[in-house]
């Protein structure tokens, strides 16, 4: 990114607190040579993965196991003119291992509606990104103000 485009780059860290910090994002896959955009409630697992949880009839569970896909998640305050972006992409795999779904029942992610035949898929961070925005930070000529360059 330009050193004046508005945004700052997160590091990984960064962008997986912030992830913990808000429970709706977007998965995006391919859905029939197409692209699709899902909001879904999620959660962060202890290795940083992006869980879900949805039907096992669903068109996201059917078309994104084994492939790779990409996870965006943001929070953004309009009248404050701040916010951030963080974006997962990785492997997503169904959860199949008995242990490992029992587990997440008691402490993966609730879906929205009651799934019966409830299947969790699995999201591996391999490239996080991230980028926030303050307004307050750049001057009205789009140059970053001298005593906000070295902010965190």
């Amino acid at each position: 990114m330009h050193h004046h485009d508005g945004f700052r780059e997160l590091d990984r860290q960064v962008c997986l607190r912030l992830l913990g910090q808000v429970a709706i994002g977007r998965i995006v896959y391919t859905d029939r040579a197409l692209p699709a955009v899902l909001p879904v409630n999620f959660s962060l697992d202890h290795d940083s993965s992006v869980l879900l949880r949805t039907s096992a009839a669903s068109r996201v569970a059917r078309a994104v196991d084994q492939a790779v896909v990409a996870f965006e998640a943001d929070r953004f305050d309009e009248a404050a003119g701040t916010g951030w972006s963080v974006v997962v992409m990785g492997p997503a795999i169904l959860v199949t291992d008995p242990g490992e779904r029992e587990r997440l029942l008691r402490n993966g992610p609730r879906s929205w509606v009651p799934v019966p035949d409830g299947v969790f898929i699995r999201i591996r961070p391999e490239l996080v990104t991230g980028r926030v925005v303050d307004r307050n930070e750049f001057r009205s000529d789009g140059r970053v103000s001298h005593e906000q360059q070295s902010a965190p």
